[in-house]
């Protein structure tokens, strides 16, 4: 009599590469352990927690995520903690959660089936080398790939605490890309999204010393050449590196999708300097500037800190003059917070929080005018969507070309699908239209 499957539950806090290391886990337990996913915690006999330790939020998230669980979980489950907190605490999490099973973290995915099988385990090498690991085949979705192009990250942003949990950057072969790439494509997926911390320093570093000359707009080419492949996504790529190879190979490969995500992090160039970001206010305007000019319709989505220890008034309007400047279609942005193993924490000039409020405050309802004023200019206008959701009452929800949001009324046969939408009522966040047959 063939056992059953046991039943594995997992939740993912944080940014896409999470995303996909839950995917890496899932593969692994599923093809090598007899597990099948189930989207009821008590019911599993295994949950796992992927963690970000980007912001202070979601750490304390975690301690009180762990005692909802253990509350619920039936007896005998494990609770697993995978991912950068994991990376960054360790054993401390064994000792503040006796109920933890294990401690896995970010850059030792592969160890998975080791460590399920041994009682407080803990492994959290950030050293250790992934690069060349075959993972199994699992995706969330149907109609898109996220493919790992490299591992860890370089740079030393004095606010950043992802070196010191993801270890150094590595970038994975190219072959290895390639051919992930043709599986999912083989497997219906019509949207590549290339992840990395830093996309477009690819190729800076390979394992095999033997790979030599190919940087990642080699790579984007190399991908856009893989039959079947109708989009290619990226993030993130950092501002540093956007030289004029780069943003051409972006403005004319038709499969890229006009899209980029450019993190500025500060307008300051003191600022700017003091995270150690390696550009200025000048270059990054420069850049942003040159997109809009080389692609119509670019959608240019950025991250922002307000905050930071020692940033003055003059230079916060530094922040809300790049803002006014390129106009962003898409912000993320927060108030600056202290984390642990990084330079800015010590840094003794620290910004009163009713200031951050203040500024952040300021920051959100400037953008918030901006992307009202972008939304109002897309009504009538028509764009290429995938769809990939079919949400209540026959909505159906994707993403244009240039990464709007967009719902239209239609049926599952449009899943997946590549489709023209006319945009007929936009909002802020979602633009409404309707499918031109």
């Amino acid at each position: 009599m063939q056992n059953s499957k046991k039943k594995l539950y997992i939740e993912t806090l944080g940014c896409a590469m999470n995303v996909r290391d839950s995917e890496h886990i899932i593969a692994e337990l599923t093809k090598k352990e007899n597990f099948k996913i189930t989207d009821k915690a008590n019911e599993a006999d295994l949950i796992l927690i992927n963690t970000c330790s980007v912001r202070e939020k979601p750490v304390h998230k975690l301690f009180s995520e762990i005692g909802a669980f253990n509350k619920i979980k039936k007896e005998g489950a494990k609770i697993g903690i995978c991912g950068c907190t994991a990376s960054h605490l360790g054993e401390e999490i064994l000792k503040k959660a006796p109920s933890v099973s294990f401690v896995l973290g970010a850059r030792n995915v592969s160890k998975i089936t080791k460590a399920i099988k041994e009682e407080r385990f803990v492994d959290i090498d950030i050293n250790y080398d992934e690069s060349e690991y075959a993972f199994g085949e699992f995706r969330s979705s149907p109609y898109k790939a996220y493919v790992n192009i490299s591992i860890g990250c370089d740079k030393r942003c004095t606010y950043c605490i992802v070196p010191h949990t993801r270890g150094e950057e590595i970038s994975i072969p190219p072959n290895i890309i390639i051919n992930e790439v043709k599986r999912a494509v083989q497997s219906g997926a019509k949207e590549i999204f290339l992840l990395g911390q830093n996309v477009n320093n690819y190729g800076a570093r390979f394992s095999d010393k033997s790979i030599k000359n190919i940087d990642f707009s080699d790579l984007l080419e190399m991908v856009s050449e893989v039959e079947g492949v109708k989009r290619i996504r990226f993030t993130s790529p950092h501002p540093l590196h956007m030289d004029d190879k780069f943003l051409k190979v972006f403005a004319t490969n038709p499969k890229i999708c006009k899209s980029m995500h450019m993190p500025l992090q500060s307008g300051s160039s003191k600022i700017l300097k003091e995270m150690k970001r390696g550009y200025t206010k000048e270059w990054f305007l420069d850049r942003a500037l040159k997109l809009r000019e080389m692609v119509k319709d670019v959608h240019i989505s950025t991250d922002v800190i307000v905050a930071f220890p020692g940033e003055s008034d003059r230079d916060f309007e530094d922040t809300l003059d790049v803002v006014k400047k390129v106009r962003f279609e898409q912000m993320f942005s927060f108030k600056y917070s202290p984390r642990p193993l990084t330079k800015a924490a010590k840094f003794s000039n620290q910004i009163a929080s009713d200031i951050a409020s203040k500024r952040l405050k300021t920051l959100q309802d400037l953008h918030r005018e901006i992307i009202d004023d972008i939304s109002l200019q897309q009504e009538g206008k028509t764009f290429s969507v995938l769809f990939e959701e079919l949400k209540d009452r026959g909505w159906l929800s994707g993403r244009s070309d240039n990464n709007f949001m967009i719902q239209a009324k239609g049926s599952e046969e449009y899943l997946g699908k590549i489709v023209d939408v006319v945009i007929t009522n936009p909002k802020r966040m979602v633009l409404y239209g309707e499918i031109i047959e």
